[in-house]
């Protein structure tokens, strides 16, 4: 998702100096301070607000972890490239900004439990009649993909015999081949498809095709909130924080102020 993200970053800098005064900031009793860093860059993940203040699922999720945790939110906004460097040069204790949890990661950070999945979808016209996807329904339909993606090795892994793959640089590219009708369907990240496409005057005419995607093999664990490693203290704290949110109802609200099916993965 780092491509789709790039988009909003010349807007991130123009207000990263209000930042510092307009994100929300989560202060129970305790005072105790926990900062967090996120990238403001992904909506509906975590972004900048009409209002200018930090905004967004991350966000939220957040916020109503350090409410159980009984601390202040202190939110750092970090350009993705650089969240995890900052994080080892200690300029703040964790990363809420939906990062996924891979082998490659794991090298540098630990990480909580996975807090949501990152599910894959197709997408294509709403014309078109699939109730299923399976090898009959992408029978010799050309699919656009991400190149080097999971959503490549997904397709290949298991269409590669009946369908023809088409990988693309940027996301963007597949679905402007798609509107053009050079695509039958386009295959990414679910997220991604229905907020930088579907929600825009270009993704009119066109919907999401079939289930959603979250399979481990291919899409991974989910994202996690990355910690320095070692730091097993705050892990736990974080991990105890989650279950708490997820049992009383609080992320079930925060889930669905973006999104009309479970984050979390049941």
């Amino acid at each position: 998702m780092r491509k789709w993200r790039a988009a909003a970053k010349g807007f991130i800098v123009a207000v990263l100096g209000v930042m510092a005064f307009a994100a929300p900031q989560i202060a129970p009793a305790g005072g105790a301070k926990l900062r967090l860093a996120t990238e403001a860059a992904a909506p509906p993940l975590n972004y900048i607000g009409k209002d200018g203040r930090l905004a967004g699922f991350d966000v939220d999720i957040g916020n109503a972890l350090c409410k159980a945790m009984t601390v202040e939110c202190k939110w750092v906004i970090e350009d993705w490239d650089n969240l995890v460097s900052g994080l080892n040069q200690r300029r703040y204790e964790a990363i809420v900004s939906s990062l996924p949890i891979t082998g490659e990661q794991q090298k540098n950070v630990d990480f909580t439990n996975s807090y949501h999945v990152m599910p894959a979808a197709f997408l294509g016209a709403e014309t078109l009649e699939v109730l299923k996807i399976d090898k009959t329904t992408l029978t010799d339909k050309i699919i656009g993909v991400e190149a080097g993606s999971v959503h490549e090795a997904f397709l290949r892994d298991n269409f590669a015999d009946i369908a023809q793959i088409k990988p693309y640089d940027l996301i963007a590219q597949a679905t402007l081949d798609l509107v053009g009708k050079r695509l039958d369907l386009v295959f990414g990240d679910r997220i991604e498809l229905e907020y930088s496409f579907l929600k825009t005057k270009e993704g009119r005419g066109f919907k999401l095709v079939g289930p959603s995607y979250t399979d481990a093999k291919w899409f991974g664990a989910g994202a996690g909130i990355a910690v320095r490693k070692g730091d097993d203290a705050l892990i736990e704290r974080l991990n105890v924080a989650l279950a708490r949110i997820r049992a009383d109802g609080t992320y079930k609200k925060i889930n669905d102020r973006y999104f009309d099916f479970d984050m979390y993965g049941n």
